[in-house]
């Protein structure tokens, strides 16, 4: 589904995938866990309306760009305006998990970034969970999974990643086989994350773009 095929079901999809970039934006912008919560959801029920969707004239092309200038409106109109009980009621409204969201939070760098940073790499990591998630499908379905858990932690450039030559070893196959199968590892995680972007520009063209925006983000 792209960000832009028109369809309700294909904005309930992306919002339902991207909403945790929009709550650290708020959350950052001083509103606290409940307030935050209770703005995010709203804002993703008003974006699923028309009125909404067509009061903002957004940034074309990035689904990512469209959906902060939305929310940057969004809290301009909410700021100045006590919500203390449930919003939505009786309006369709977007299912969101907030049960981790405030540990989530927590983790995040306190000072370091501004609410629109903060978005930006939420977002990029969120593009690369993504991708990792459905690598991680593929894999379990037709790979032995020993040898895709440790390939994966070499991915993600954890630590305590092995090297190739320990995975042989350690599972009792060839050096030359572990390479290859690292190889196809990566060049279908590039695959799955490129259509991960396409879902949220406008054109082909700009996916080269976004990923270029993708690494400069994560490189800072």
């Amino acid at each position: 589904m792209s960000a832009r095929d028109g369809s309700t079901a294909a904005l309930e999809t992306l919002c339902g995938g991207y909403w945790y970039p929009v709550y650290a934006y708020v959350r950052r912008h001083s509103a606290g866990a409940a307030d935050a919560e209770d703005l995010t959801q709203e804002f993703f029920t008003r974006l699923l309306e028309i009125d909404f969707l067509n009061a903002v004239d957004p940034e074309k092309g990035r689904f990512r760009c469209f959906l902060l200038a939305c929310c940057r409106h969004f809290l301009a109109n909410e700021r100045d305006k006590v919500r203390t009980q449930k919003r939505g009621g009786g309006r369709s409204h977007l299912s969101l998990d907030f049960s981790s969201a405030a540990d989530r939070f927590r983790l995040e760098p306190a000072d370091t970034l501004t609410p629109e940073k903060l978005f930006d790499r939420r977002w990029a990591l969120t593009l690369l969970d993504k991708a990792l998630e459905q690598l991680e499908t593929e894999y379990r379905a037709k790979a032995p999974q020993a040898l895709y858990e440790r390939l994966r932690s070499a991915l993600i450039r954890a630590p305590d990643a092995p090297a190739y030559r320990e995975i042989a070893v350690e599972l009792g196959l060839s050096e030359t086989r572990v390479n290859k199968a690292a190889q196809r590892m990566r060049q279908r995680y590039k695959q799955l994350l490129r259509r991960e972007i396409a879902a949220t520009v406008s054109t082909p063209d700009e996916i080269e773009a976004e990923v270029r925006w993708l690494f400069e983000v994560l490189s800072h």
